[in-house]
């Protein structure tokens, strides 16, 4: 306990250290936290914080979880959030590779944290409520490492599928409660059924008991069925004053692949920026896919040119450098 309590201060002091005469988002924003319906920053205001989600950390995805690549998301695409989806069920994930997924995250995450930025540290399951030990086990972990580190958000199941809230919300409690006992304070983000869609029904029947609780929100813009329903349903929520993060989007299909509509996804992007919401856009893999940010064979060390990135790649780059600039 002792040296977890040593690493954490640590990673404090790195942070104030890295931002002596330079503004990092962290530093700009300080700990978020959740105030009448926001997700708001150390001065109330959301942050809209605009960054990439690492893919699956295992299959193609896994070679760009290294800290090259977290240093080069930050210093050219000017991300000020990122997302690591921490694999679980498939073979090679965290229910058979626990030591080494675990430090696949922890690496990512202290080099986000070194370049004073947003983390997101993903239970990437489809299935948590199967796995409530292990993930209570892992975030306890990552609680008792992270707390006082002002850069973590925990993101506790990714996409619940066809399950009810209730089942949702049971396991969220679940997890949330043992995170509390060593982190106080930071965000948690809580998924919904139906792939992270059903949030108007989270909406009616929130978590309580606990503070800095919000929800995720996923959408893929070029999706015939991600359109004006879609965003009815989170308008809904948000007007019942539940506090959003879109944890995962993407430009193209719900497969990951499908049309990449340029129309669709202005629209998408006004309508996040209208609600003053926070993203990462899925996903950061050379895998031949419409939503993959880089071509075959890209560099595991970043230094990406334009030539290196898909056209999803280099659209999604320019937004977070104007967006975020």
């Amino acid at each position: 306990m002792k040296a977890i309590t040593f690493i954490s201060a640590i990673l404090c002091l790195t942070l104030a250290v890295f931002g002596q005469g330079l503004q990092t988002p962290v530093s700009k924003n300080g700990a978020l936290r959740v105030d009448k319906g926001e997700i708001v920053n150390k001065i109330g205001q959301p942050p809209q914080l605009r960054g990439i989600s690492f893919s699956w950390s295992i299959w193609e995805g896994r070679k760009y979880y290294n800290p090259r690549v977290v240093d080069w998301l930050s210093k050219d695409f000017k991300v000020n959030i990122i997302r690591l989806a921490m694999a679980v069920q498939p073979d090679n994930g965290y229910l058979q590779q626990p030591d080494l997924q675990r430090k696949l995250i922890t690496d990512q995450a202290d080099e986000a944290i070194k370049n004073g930025i947003y983390v997101l540290i993903d239970w990437h399951d489809h299935n948590s409520n199967l796995h409530t030990q292990q993930a209570k086990l892992f975030f306890a972990e990552m609680a008792r490492r992270y707390k006082g580190v002002p850069n973590v958000i925990y993101e506790i199941w990714n996409e619940p599928e066809r399950v009810s809230w209730d089942t949702v919300k049971n396991y969220a409690v679940k997890v949330i409660t043992e995170i509390r006992k060593y982190d106080k304070d930071n965000l948690i983000i809580v998924g919904s059924p139906h792939w992270d869609q059903d949030v108007d029904i989270a909406a009616a029947n929130p978590i309580t008991g606990f503070k800095n609780i919000a929800y995720s929100f996923h959408f893929y813009a070029s999706d015939p069925n991600h359109q004006d329903g879609l965003r009815a349903k989170a308008d809904k929520a948000i007007k019942m004053g539940l506090p959003l993060m879109i944890t995962e989007w993407g430009v193209g299909e719900s497969d990951g692949d499908g049309k990449f509509d340029l129309d669709k996804n202005s629209a998408w992007l006004k309508w996040v920026d209208q609600h003053k919401l926070s993203w990462t856009n899925w996903n950061l893999t050379d895998k031949k896919e419409t939503t993959a940010v880089l071509l075959h064979g890209a560099s595991t060390a970043g230094n990406w040119t334009s030539d290196n990135l898909t056209p999803a790649g280099n659209y999604i780059r320019n937004e977070i450098r104007k967006l975020n600039n």
